[in-house]
């Protein structure tokens, strides 16, 4: 069956960026971006980015032709978005509590929703953080303002993946796409339901 041809149209498209990829149309110097990843209809047909993941973070990224589902969805504070981050160091439960209050950097005051503490692997630890509202190169900026108490060098973000938006999970390989199910669309654009779980289709 042609991955574009449906009874009623898809909305958005589900996409599992890599991590060294630009999330533009194109790119002055030459870079990789994600639109050279993914199929030729995706650029063709126009379908533009919601929101942004930095060219050293990856996970998932959403892509809609709607402008105006765009704004709404990218409005601050519309969804937690969740993201699976690995630290160079050991953060404190003090640091903790004080990400949730508020970090100050240089030029401004950041904040998580919600984290936690998921492992450690030697010097390094893994943490879950939810974000409401993000700035730009939110948890980077925000780990950076911080000490690790055994080094006294800042902490340093490894590997920032997005595993949430909502009540979407990303379920799909690295570089991998698919259409969100109607549910999904739904649950984002009504911002209200949980999705029902089905099989789906995964495309390279």
């Amino acid at each position: 069956m042609n991955s574009r041809s449906t009874s009623k149209p898809r909305r958005f498209i589900m996409f599992h960026k890599p991590k060294g990829t630009i999330v533009t149309l194109s790119d002055e110097k030459s870079r990789k971006t994600v639109y050279d990843i993914l199929p030729r209809f995706v650029f063709e047909d126009r379908w533009i980015p919601v929101g942004r993941l930095d060219r050293d973070s990856r996970g998932l990224l959403l892509f809609t032709r709607e402008g105006g589902l765009s704004d709404l969805l990218t409005q601050p504070g519309k969804f937690s978005k969740f993201y699976e981050v690995w630290i160079r160091g050991r953060i404190t439960e003090e640091q903790l509590q004080q990400t949730l209050q508020g970090v100050k950097t240089s030029i401004d005051v950041l904040k998580f929703k919600g984290i936690q503490i998921l492992g450690y692997a030697g010097p390094k630890t893994r943490l879950m953080v939810e974000l409401k509202e993000g700035k730009n190169r939110h948890i980077r900026r925000a780990f950076g303002a911080l000490q690790d108490p055994q080094s006294q060098t800042p902490l340093k973000v490894l590997d920032l993946k997005r595993v949430q938006i909502g009540f979407v999970k990303l379920d799909i390989p690295s570089s991998n796409w698919r259409f969100l199910t109607h549910e999904e669309e739904n649950a984002l654009i009504n911002g209200t339901s949980r999705p029902k779980r089905r099989g789906r289709k995964t495309r390279r």
